[in-house]
């Protein structure tokens, strides 16, 4: 006889049901998985480029890529602002940002007309489709942090079968602060002390770890991206690590910053010890935004992540986090 019981997952910040799974469907997923490198951010659409149909042959080209790379499995995380399900629920958020210039948030308001308008049911639909084709895929979102209304992103993604949300702070009140060829961007970060930047980032990602709505911090320390940094980040490295830690989060390392004015993987490796010595777990990740740099560097990664002392990357189905043996 099969015994199949129902088990439930809480978040440890919010006391939220994150989401529920039974025994049969999770040995099916155990007996299944084949370990290895992972990729865990991926995007399908370059920024500053509309939307276009989710084809299986694009995720198919994607997956050969990771496998040449040695890559077994990759998680599809589109920008959940690419969505026009998001811009119903969440648009003109910028406009809540009172104390912004209003050059900033013209700015967001622009960046988000520019990116927004795919269907988010047909975007899950093709992706589940590809899997079930048998591609090694999941299905993921990278979710933004909106100050005060991460209630409303849960409803938003409640009800969708996704495997895994990546968290992410791109701007800080209407400050798109990573869009680094912006003029708007550059101004603020001429005139900002660094200090005051890496607070405020770091409070952003303590509010959106503790949300219930996301499972990995994506690069979790971007607020470097132009290279600046406190001359000790040792607070905000706590910060971080302390917020993934309590909230029952892993941690992306990325290949991302090597590919940016910081050249230097996310998290940097302070911070990366840091995640390890709370019991923090960690994905890898390219954030590729087209077939050319999927699994990019992914052999550089893992013996990054070996030296600081782990033996297995995080992998998900379901919200539901598992082991992959490096």
């Amino acid at each position: 006889m099969l015994l199949i019981g129902i088990t439930r997952w809480w978040h440890p910040c919010s006391n939220r049901l994150l989401y529920e799974t039974s025994s049969a469907a999770w040995s099916y997923f155990q007996c299944s998985y084949d370990p290895g490198v992972l990729d865990y951010h991926l995007h399908l659409w370059p920024h500053g480029e509309r939307h276009a149909d989710v084809e299986l042959e694009r995720l198919a080209a994607y997956c050969d890529e990771a496998q040449a790379q040695g890559v077994t499995e990759i998680a599809i995380t589109e920008h959940l602002f690419r969505f026009a399900q998001a811009d119903a629920a969440l648009g003109r958020w910028w406009e809540g940002e009172e104390a912004a210039p209003e050059r900033l948030r013209s700015q967001a308001a622009s960046y988000w007309a520019e990116h927004t308008g795919a269907d988010l049911d047909v975007y899950v639909d093709r992706v589940l489709a590809a899997r079930a084709a048998g591609l090694p895929v999941v299905l993921g979102l990278e979710v933004d942090h909106y100050r005060g209304r991460m209630d409303e992103v849960q409803t938003l993604l409640d009800g969708y079968p996704f495997d895994v949300l990546l968290g992410s702070v791109h701007w800080i009140g209407a400050w798109l602060f990573d869009v680094l060829e912006s003029a708007e961007a550059q101004e603020e970060w001429d005139s900002r002390p660094i200090e005051s930047v890496w607070d405020e980032y770091t409070t952003a990602v303590e509010e959106l770890a503790a949300s219930g709505a996301i499972d990995v911090l994506a690069h979790p320390d971007l607020c470097k991206v132009s290279g600046r940094r406190p001359t000790v980040p040792d607070e905000f490295h706590d910060r971080i690590a302390e917020a993934a830690a309590a909230c029952g989060l892993a941690a992306e390392v990325s290949s991302a910053g090597w590919r940016k004015p910081c050249e230097e993987e996310y998290p940097a490796p302070d911070l990366l010890r840091r995640f390890k010595a709370r019991g923090v777990p960690v994905t890898t990740a390219s954030d590729a935004h087209g077939r050319g740099l999927v699994a990019h560097r992914s052999a550089d990664l893992r013996p990054l992540v070996e030296a600081a002392g782990y033996t297995e990357l995080a992998g998900y189905r379901e919200r539901r986090r598992h082991a992959v043996p490096l």
